[in-house]
């Protein structure tokens, strides 16, 4: 009988076009599934708790395969990491549930978002961090993305070409964090993600801190489900998927 592994993993998304698997595209989900068919020998298909886009970094992505194997979940661990590219490592493996699906049994995920909002850019760590010269208004900020906590129609923030059966999201948690007066992390935990919805709302609060908007204007896009009120997408090498609750 088939067994059913759990996979943590954590990947530099730089060199990827995305998480989800895609013909002739070198991407997250295709990497593991080639090592995991050398250590095999047969074709295994992964399943991930969701897709991150081109660019997108994990520190905590989920992902479960079904495999008929003698191999245990620590020789799965050992083998993947010593088969897998330097940008992609698995932290964990362990056998679980038949029932357990990656996807469909999330409760929520919680995605950071970097700033470095300072006059010198960085030399060291620039490929994580979208760089803002002009001051951000923190306060303004703040203010603004209590709007988005509950359960709202995130359309104005979705992007387009998105699979979707509808676009209300539940926001349990949303805040930002100021590090070393030069970082802003933007963190977001919601119990689903519309396509491109955080690197939206990121891009529409950029302009809260810039003076742009203020934070009624913001309040108000989000009531207006307009997606060409929103702000810019703002670049995705600042997003980090950070956990993936069960």
């Amino acid at each position: 009988m088939p067994k059913n592994f759990k996979l943590i993993i954590e990947y530099d998304g730089r060199s990827y076009h995305g998480w989800q698997r895609q013909k002739n595209l070198r991407t997250i989900q295709g990497e593991i599934e080639k090592a995991l068919m050398k250590m095999t020998g047969n074709k295994v298909s992964l399943t991930g708790s969701g897709r991150t886009d081109a660019g997108v970094h994990a520190f905590g992505q989920v992902a479960g395969f079904h495999c008929d194997t003698n191999l245990l979940p620590k020789e799965f661990y050992r083998g993947l990491n010593s088969l897998l590219p330097d940008d992609i490592v698995i932290k964990e493996c362990k056998e679980v549930d038949e029932k357990f699906h990656a996807r469909y049994d999330v409760k929520n995920k919680t995605y950071s978002y970097r700033i470095l909002n300072c006059y010198t850019p960085a030399a060291i760590g620039r490929q994580y961090a979208w760089f803002i010269r002009k001051k951000l208004d923190l306060n303004a900020m703040e203010s603004a993305v209590s709007h988005i906590i509950g359960a709202h129609d995130f359309k104005a923030f979705e992007g387009t070409g998105s699979p979707r059966s509808h676009t209300i999201r539940n926001i349990i948690d949303a805040k930002i964090k100021e590090k070393n007066d030069r970082y802003l992390y933007i963190e977001i935990k919601a119990d689903g993600f519309l396509k491109y919805m955080v690197r939206n709302i990121v891009g529409t609060l950029a302009d809260v801190g810039l003076h742009k908007i203020t934070p009624d204007d913001f309040k108000q896009i989000l009531l207006s489900m307009d997606r060409n009120k929103a702000g810019a997408t703002a670049p995705p090498h600042g997003l980090f998927l950070m956990h993936v609750k069960y």
